[in-house]
């Protein structure tokens, strides 16, 4: 199921979505802020995998033998 979001942007910002729409990079305004929230979770997700290997590395992982030993 789809719900609509109604967002206010500058004049700019406008002109920078329709312009990229335009251009075909993207088939409408909803799949330009689409691509961006994935983008946004991929971002987010890379992130707390670089803190984990950061922990890892500092010796604060731990290595997990089986589904077991995540309880």
């Amino acid at each position: 199921m789809r719900n609509i979001v109604n967002i206010s942007l500058p004049a700019e910002m406008v002109k920078i979505v329709k312009r990229e729409v335009k251009k075909g990079r993207y088939a409408s305004v909803s799949e330009f802020f689409r691509a961006l929230l994935r983008e946004y979770e991929e971002n987010k997700l890379l992130t707390e995998l670089e803190e984990s290997h950061r922990e890892f590395k500092a010796g604060k992982g731990k290595v997990l033998h089986s589904f077991k030993d995540l309880r």
